[in-house]
């Protein structure tokens, strides 16, 4: 992977990491237009760089984690089923998921819920004043559903947000739980995927994941404040109408070019 290639695809997941349109969809989708050819490195590459738009998560909402312990017990509860079965499916997933045509159907189909979302959600009010006010039920309700996340093109901000909704967040709520819950979710994901891999990243790789995560911390550092007020103000139709827009397109490639799965 040149240095180039991994400055796009870096911007591509600070993009899309919190928006609900799938950011390992896009860096799927991106490197196979690339053709890159290191395709066990560039899948731990997709994975790892999202530790640079975590941190950005970080410095953004360092105050909420501030306010006491409970934040923390409700997060944890929530991440505790994606741990789990993500630990059980991990071989799985990387092997037989990870290509073009997984993408461009969870693309289409997960649109089409935000759509829904985007009219049930709209005039929904909070059942809670502040997000740590959330039930221990609820917040592993929660997790379960960013399960479903697992399929890459599905969106783990997407799942995130339509389970907080269902489980009485506002919109913007379940946006700002969505964008915490992704701290432990993709620290335990990346943590893990770097020591399976750890024999196969050399010198110069580890350079290449470096310059990676610093340009995907400060592009969602940018996208994540710009995404809340456009949230507030458009709803979610908007990525439902691009998603689906977005996956018919590359299956129709992917299908009239042959794309092989391990692309």
């Amino acid at each position: 992977m040149t240095y180039f290639q991994a400055f796009l695809i870096a911007i591509i997941e600070g993009l899309t990491e919190f928006l609900p349109v799938s950011s390992t969809g896009h860096m799927i989708l991106a490197s196979s237009l690339m053709k890159i050819e290191n395709h066990q490195f560039a899948e731990t590459f997709e994975i790892v760089i999202q530790l640079g738009a975590i941190l950005a998560i970080l410095c953004i909402y360092i105050k909420r984690f501030f306010v006491g312990i409970n934040i923390y017990l409700k997060l944890l509860v929530a991440f505790l089923p994606t741990g789990i079965i993500g630990l059980l499916a991990y071989k799985t997933i990387k092997l037989y998921l990870f290509n073009p045509y997984v993408v461009s159907v969870s693309l289409i189909i997960g649109g089409i819920i935000l759509l829904f979302i985007d009219k049930w959600g709209a005039t929904k009010k909070s059942t809670y004043e502040e997000i740590e006010d959330i039930s221990y039920a609820n917040a592993i309700k929660i997790g379960f559903i960013q399960c479903i996340s697992m399929i890459p093109g599905v969106s783990r901000s997407a799942a995130t947000i339509f389970g907080g909704i269902f489980s009485g967040f506002n919109r913007q709520q379940a946006a700002e739980f969505s964008f915490l819950l992704a701290i432990p979710t993709m620290f335990a994901a990346s943590g893990y995927d770097l020591l399976k891999e750890k024999d196969n990243i050399h010198g110069d790789d580890i350079s290449v994941l470096l310059f990676g995560a610093l340009i995907a911390f400060i592009v969602a550092f940018l996208a994540v404040k710009a995404f809340v007020n456009f949230l507030n103000k458009y709803g979610f139709k908007h990525f439902g109408y691009y998603r689906i827009a977005l996956g018919i397109i590359f299956l129709i490639y992917a299908l009239s070019t042959n794309l092989q799965l391990e692309a």
